[in-house]
């Protein structure tokens, strides 16, 4: 007889070495799985640590300068110097300080605000009003970093004092400036003048120019008198009783002529700047609805003429004249 196969055990055997050989297998699967899993979360837990320092890094920052943007104080430019405006006006309400002077109708703000332009004066008219101002101030000029000239009164700084350039220089007068220098301030004058009285609804005659109205340039040189330090917030109408409305026509540019120098607005919660431009005209109400200061210049020479008026005719002074 045949002798039997034993397939039986050998089958066993066979099945029970793939069993093992099996398992290894997918034990050698499952830890091969699990380092690839932890490999992809320790990857993802580092991308995410990196995002975590970026973002706060970036968060930083943006606190850092919303602070320092709120402790200038500087939050809005109503004016980029890159553009130019044809008429750009924000209305504010009026503040009580006209009511502590003689009101006339037809003239005292009763709607209030700050308007600015680029159309009324041309660059080439601001830069003959520019040499001007350079002629006349290169007869003396401020130790510090703020001079003034002012044509009307004659005021002109010398060091740390003024001199009344008519009287100092008396008849050279006569070859710094000319009767078109004058004829040119005056023109200017009037255009500004004709253009706040629209932009407040009040006829021009019933304003009248008034003083101060003077040439300014401003540089970056160290303070030596009180004089000097034009960087103060102030009030027009609380320095100078007279003002009702305050013109500035800027002779220069903001970051090719100069840095810093800009005009800031100070409201509440969000002020406001003007960057200079020359040519342009910033114009506004004198009360403490346009609490202003100038920024510190940082480098160059920033001109400008500030041209103000009043209400009162008592207080009114006419054009100067050449002599």
């Amino acid at each position: 007889m045949a002798p039997q196969r034993r397939a039986g055990p050998k089958a066993a055997e066979i099945g029970g070495g793939c069993a093992g050989t099996c398992a290894d297998r997918g034990e050698r699967r499952r830890l091969s799985s699990v380092r690839k899993s932890r490999a992809h979360q320790e990857s993802r837990r580092k991308w995410l640590k990196v995002a975590f320092l970026v973002s706060s890094a970036v968060l930083v920052s943006l606190l850092s300068w919303s602070y320092l943007v709120s402790e200038d104080g500087v939050a809005e430019v109503l004016a980029h110097f890159s553009e130019s405006l044809q008429d750009r006006f924000i209305e504010v309400p009026c503040s009580e300080d006209y009511d502590s002077h003689k009101r006339f109708e037809g003239c005292t703000p009763r709607k209030c605000g700050r308007g600015i332009t680029d159309a009324v004066i041309t660059r080439e008219e601001a830069e003959r009003i520019r040499r001007i101002a350079e002629r006349g101030l290169s007869l003396g000029g401020s130790d510090g970093g703020a001079s003034i000239l002012d044509l009307h009164s004659g005021a002109l700084s010398v060091g740390k004092h003024f001199v009344n350039l008519y009287r100092y220089f008396g008849d050279k007068i006569q070859e710094v400036f000319t009767e078109e220098d004058f004829q040119l301030y005056r023109d200017v004058r009037r255009r500004i003048q004709q253009t706040i009285a629209q932009a407040f609804g009040i006829s021009s005659s019933s304003m009248y120019l008034t003083k101060p109205t003077f040439f300014s340039r401003i540089n970056s040189t160290e303070a030596k008198t009180t004089h000097d330090e034009y960087w103060h917030p102030h009030i027009d109408k609380v320095t100078y009783g007279s003002f009702d409305y305050t013109s500035l026509l800027y002779l220069s540019d903001y970051t090719e002529d100069f840095g810093g120098g800009r005009f800031v607005f100070m409201d509440v919660g969000a002020n406001k700047t003007v960057e200079p431009r020359a040519g342009r005209v910033s114009f506004f109400t004198s009360g403490s609805e346009n609490l202003h200061r100038v920024e510190k210049v940082h480098w160059g020479t920033r001109y400008a003429i500030t041209i103000s008026f009043t209400c009162n005719p008592d207080h009114g002074i006419g054009d100067p004249v050449l002599t």
